[in-house]
């Protein structure tokens, strides 16, 4: 039998939910270890600190371990310079670790673009600016985004401790009128996952989240063979 791929997931300190979204979507054919960098206000400003100040660090120590795959695990940190500062993210990650990399951002697009909508609706927990930032990842890979609504929220523990019917109650009424093909819920600190199984009918449209195309990634990765 194979041995587990081994995954390390780096999130921020104050994200309760990605771990406990994997873990609940989990298969027994990978390890998971967590790395956790500190960030407590889902600001622009506190998250480059957490890019430019912890990261580097934390991937130092994750070389020890020799993981198969790296996954970074907050969107809108990922969004924050567009496609091109998330693949930078996924090469210092390949660099400093010699693992594969997965970051949310580049799992949106290319679940996304399986599913080739040609009209996305885009909700997240987040302020106004980190909106912005999300909604210009989905135009700049091709994706024509009809609605933008964040809850302008700073406090990543705020954003964990809502719950899924609080998603729903979100984003159902903002969807009246709206002309989507495809809702994306970014944010791995959100309870979107949960909500997807309420939402999806409730709209009658695919529903896709953070935490929910970034396991569907991973798991594509799985398929092909490990390699030590």
């Amino acid at each position: 039998m194979a041995a587990p791929a081994e995954i390390a997931l780096v999130i921020p300190a104050s994200n309760t939910v990605m771990e406990k979204d994997f873990r609940r979507m989990g298969r027994d054919d990978l390890n998971m270890t967590i790395w956790r960098l500190p960030l407590e206000s889902v600001t622009r400003e506190a998250e480059e600190r957490m890019l430019s100040d912890e990261l580097p660090k934390s991937l130092k120590e994750i070389a020890g371990t020799r993981p198969d795959l790296v996954v970074f695990g907050c969107t809108s940190a990922s969004s924050l310079g567009g496609l091109a500062h998330d693949a930078r993210i996924g090469r210092q990650i390949e660099m400093s670790t010699g693992a594969g990399a997965v970051t949310v951002v580049a799992s949106m697009v290319e679940q996304l673009d399986a599913r080739r909508p040609a009209q996305v609706a885009l909700f997240t927990p987040y302020a106004s600016e980190l909106t912005r930032s999300m909604a210009a990842c989905l135009g700049e890979a091709g994706f024509h985004v009809v609605v933008a609504n964040g809850m302008g929220i700073e406090d990543n523990n705020v954003i964990g401790a809502m719950t899924p019917d609080e998603i729903c109650d979100f984003v159902a009424p903002r969807m009246k009128g709206v002309n989507a093909d495809c809702v994306f819920l970014s944010c791995t600190n959100w309870r979107a996952a949960e909500a997807l199984e309420k939402l999806t009918p409730a709209l009658g449209l695919p529903v896709c989240s953070s935490n929910q195309v970034t396991f569907d990634t991973v798991a594509e990765r799985l398929a092909a063979p490990v390699v030590r």
